[in-house]
């Protein structure tokens, strides 16, 4: 299928061209008129956790008792303090009341309190009820006027965060992908290829590809909303997708040039192995994404969909664009070479390089001592994963520049409140009762003699036998002492009702325990998927099974660098990196499917050169020397260019981007050397034959010859 498609794309490579172009056009249409109105920057899980439960139940109970006339929702918070002023000076009040004036006539400010929600010495805090992100907007320009001399005015609160959170990732991401990743990847192709032509096509194929993907997912927003963070997924994984399938068919196609063959019996050749292997690594791929739809997270499942659409596109215009592109320059993708690098470049997979080929033959004659002393290293770097915590990104991870930021801190060092974040306790049950109206006192009681909590209040709703607990958490409402409290509160017990505790703390300690159970459960699924693929793939029951444990080290050691770096702070100085209490918890989840995706993808290319020589030649050592070592340029090319474009992203300012930039980053280089260099070659030669062992009783597994027809 795959030779006939490249086939028939050279042939007609104006006619495919052009479909290609309508396509885009089509995208494009999509992206304009249905993208934007597809994309929200709201999270929510669909598990119903207990934190939903109590929302549901106040909705249901209360929706005529609490109205924003009578019970307006505090979102954010205003803190005017001064140095020099007392807060019962009449300048201090009547900078106070100016305030109240202007943002009761701010648009999108639906609530400014009359009275202070809380009073020191120098200070006055003003609560405010925002309608969103445009509304904090409109206050921050506001703060920033009334910022001057003999006061100090900052703000803080739900919409604020928001709106530096997303101003933040935002800048992360493209900063990562545009700034820094693309223009690598430039680099990194030029060098590969050697050809300023050969280093461009992979571009332009990778941009068809999101451009394409972009378009379908504006058409699948149409039906579901989807998270913001998908366009920066699919733009990243198309990147990374779209310029490595590229670089296996044009790399392989040079080869066959170079070998003799005329142009349209080298685009079948390349059709035949090439394409045959990109096919299978986009279905790699594609199944370790997978794993995150399971996830009951509207953001996981986002970014699942971007890199699933974009690596099916990616497929596509490998398949068919490339073939077309390639009948139309022939041997001027070759043209303007690059000096030095570019003399032997047009050989594509044909030779093995001598660096890597040294490499190889060198620890094939030492398989023993290679593969325990790779392994060994693997598994000190995972060692620090035993101590792994996840947690989420609070404001405190936010750089101090923001407002946000500098709101929460003023605010800390006032009241020792930084944050508008509550934690509810609802109390569902016959309120009224002395016992179960006792057993709310007394909890009420113990939250005001917690050092964790301030600003409690109870509200009882005997009519609705409801009653709501409120407090405000002591500093970040993201802390490790904010869960812990909140765990603690989930433990308590009123006679004759049921408790549920709710909040944007009790949301994030819910979401920690839902990454924590699907974490295993997406694993077994992409492991045996994966393990299914490749037999069928390459008819062999060890070349999964090693694969599998190869890509495991690989991540192993990924998560445990993570802990080194960003949990214990050892080096991570050196990277510009924060120390944090735990790591992301959508992190671990996230590079698991992601790392192996990208292994799997790299590990196909690399196996199907093997089992081609093999069958050429029934050497299995010769087969894994020569399959190594002519792919050895062209897979760490490709790995370079993901590492650039998620270290991009680790240079931010974010924290969880920093992680996941780090993770991605560390584990592709280990997988391009130590594990594809070392451990990979080690085993093989010590396996030997065996590597290609199936048990009779699977014979009628088809034969898909992954590696391409024998020649």
């Amino acid at each position: 299928m795959t030779q006939r498609l490249a086939l028939a794309s050279a042939r007609h490579p104006m006619r495919t061209i052009l479909a290609w172009v309508a396509a885009c056009l089509l995208a494009v249409a999509a992206i304009a008129f249905l993208l934007g109105d597809a994309l929200t920057s709201e999270a929510e899980v669909t598990n119903n956790p207990e934190s939903y439960q109590a929302y549901d139940l106040m909705n249901e109970r209360l929706a005529g008792t609490r109205t924003p006339e009578t019970d307006p929702l505090t979102t954010d918070v205003l803190l005017v303090r001064s140095s020099s002023l007392g807060a019962s000076d009449p300048v201090f009040e009547e900078k106070v009341d100016g305030l109240r004036t202007e943002l009761r006539a701010t648009p999108g400010v639906l609530h400014v309190a009359d009275e202070p929600s809380a009073t020191g010495e120098r200070a006055v805090a003003i609560a405010l009820g925002l309608g969103g992100e445009e509304a904090a907007e409109e206050v921050i320009q506001l703060v920033d006027r009334a910022d001057e001399e003999p006061f100090d005015v900052t703000v803080t609160g739900q919409w604020l965060v928001d709106r530096d959170f997303n101003k933040l990732s935002q800048s992360d991401l493209q900063e990562g992908e545009l700034k820094f990743g693309l223009p690598v990847a430039l680099v990194v192709l030029l060098l590969v290829f050697g050809a300023v032509v050969a280093g461009l096509i992979p571009l332009l194929l990778a941009i068809v590809a999101i451009l394409t993907a972009l378009g379908l997912t504006a058409l699948v927003g149409s039906v579901t909303d989807l998270s913001l963070f998908v366009v920066n997924m699919l733009t990243g994984m198309g990147l990374a997708l779209g310029i490595d399938y590229s670089l296996f068919v044009i790399s392989r196609f040079r080869e066959e040039r170079s070998s003799g063959r005329e142009k349209l019996d080298a685009i079948a050749a390349s059709g035949a192995t090439a394409s045959r292997a990109v096919v299978f690594s986009g279905i790699a791929f594609a199944l370790a994404m997978l794993g995150m739809v399971l996830v009951p997270d509207t953001i996981l499942r986002s970014l699942a969909l971007g890199a699933i659409l974009v690596a099916l596109t990616s497929v596509a215009a490998a398949l068919t664009l490339l073939p077309a592109v390639l009948s139309l320059l022939g041997d001027r993708i070759n043209a303007l070479k690059v000096p030095f690098v570019g003399r032997n470049a047009d050989r594509g997979t044909g030779a093995e390089g001598r660096f890597w080929g040294a490499i190889v033959r060198w620890v094939m004659r030492r398989p023993v001592i290679s593969l325990v002393t790779g392994t060994a290293l693997l598994l000190a770097l995972a060692a620090p994963v035993l101590a792994l915590e996840t947690g989420q990104a609070g404001i405190r991870t936010i750089p101090d520049s923001y407002p946000s930021k500098a709101g929460f801190i003023a605010l800390e060092e006032e009241f020792g409140v930084g944050t508008t974040d509550s934690v509810e306790v609802v109390v569902d049950g016959s309120v009224g009762e002395p016992e179960t109206r006792a057993g709310i006192e007394r909890l009420a009681g113990q939250l005001r003699g917690s050092r964790s909590f301030r600003q409690v209040s109870v509200e009882y709703h005997e009519s609705e036998n409801l009653a709501v607990v409120e407090a405000l958490p002591i500093g970040d409402s993201r802390d490790e002492a904010a869960f812990a409290a909140v765990r603690d509160l989930r433990q308590q017990e009123i006679p004759g009702a049921r408790v549920l505790v709710t909040g944007e703390t009790a949301e994030a300690v819910d979401y920690l325990a839902l990454t924590d159970k699907w974490l295993p459960i997406v694993l077994l699924f992409v492991l045996a998927m994966s393990f299914l693929l490749l037999t069928i793939a390459f008819r062999s029951l060890v070349v999964p099974a090693k694969a599998i444990l190869l890509n495991l080290l690989s991540v192993g050691a990924a998560y445990g660098l993570l802990v080194l770096v960003f949990q214990k702070g050892i080096g991570n100085e050196i990277f510009g990196f924060q120390k944090v209490e735990a790591i992301e918890a959508w992190v671990p989840l996230f590079l698991f499917a992601v790392l192996f995706g990208l292994s799997m993808d790299y590990h196909v290319f690399l196996l199907s050169r093997i089992r081609e020589r093999y069958g050429q030649t029934g050497s299995n050592d010769e087969a894994v020397a020569h399959g190594i070592g002519s792919t050895a340029r062209l897979i760490t090319g490709a790995a370079l260019i993901i590492i650039a474009v998620f270290s991009g992203f680790a240079r931010g300012e974010l924290v969880m981007f920093q992680q996941m930039g780090f993770g991605v980053a560390v584990s592709l280089f280990l997988d391009a050397t130590i594990v594809r260099s070392v451990i990979l070659p080690a085993s093989m030669k010590l396996l030997g034959d065996r590597n290609w062992y199936l048990p009779r009783w699977l014979e009628w597994l088809p034969n898909l010859h992954v590696e391409g027809p024998k020649r």
